[in-house]
């Protein structure tokens, strides 16, 4: 009688339930990252098609919310680069954000100051994350990409510019932009909540 070989570790995958168990996480990370739901549902779907076709990728060692995780972030990133290899420059440069902040020549204006100076209240609050994701979904694109990559992503300067193919002056430029227009929109959007 013939001994089998030892059985492998069991590191089984269950695809069925990736959706009922992960899929509103993968969402909401997507979400955050996108700012958009239809974009945020189309790069899930390629995330558990990408874990469904690599299933023997799986090493067992980590969750497998932790692997799907890891295969979004990715998925991302390249939605990303992909979004900003096909987006018109035009777009981005025809509209020039710093002129709701500067003056003609070159000074803060003193509504946009004060307003920028103003502290939010209780950053924990369940309302800044809200606020703060309908201030994304207001940048142009370019800029969004270049502060989630940035502060949300936590790429590096060189990664960021291979991705969206700019340099690093011009990185520096959009997160300037979108910090300032962040901090206006967050500030403004802040005091409604109050109200």
């Amino acid at each position: 009688m013939s001994e089998s070989p030892p059985a492998a570790p069991s590191t089984a995958l269950d695809p069925t339930t990736w959706v009922d168990r992960f899929g509103d996480d993968l969402y909401r990370y997507a979400l955050s990252r996108l700012r958009s739901s239809e974009a945020a549902e189309e790069i899930v779907q390629q995330t558990l098609v990408s874990a469904f076709e690599h299933l023997d990728q799986y090493a067992g060692k980590g969750s497998e919310r932790g692997w799907l995780l890891g295969i979004l972030k990715r998925k991302v990133i390249d939605f990303v680069r992909q979004r900003n290899r096909t987006m018109s420059l035009t777009d981005e440069n025809g509209e020039d954000t710093l002129e709701a902040f500067f003056d003609a020549q070159g000074n803060w204006k003193p509504e946009s100051k004060s307003a920028l100076n103003h502290p939010l209240d209780s950053i924990e609050r369940t309302e800044f994350w809200e606020i703060l994701k309908a201030c994304l979904r207001s940048l142009p694109n370019r800029q969004a990409d270049a502060f989630v990559l940035r502060e949300m992503e936590e790429q590096s300067t060189s990664d960021i510019c291979k991705l969206l193919s700019i340099s690093p002056s011009n990185l520096w430029v959009l997160l300037h932009r979108a910090r300032l227009r962040l901090s206006q929109c967050m500030s403004t959007r802040w005091h409604q909540e109050d109200l």
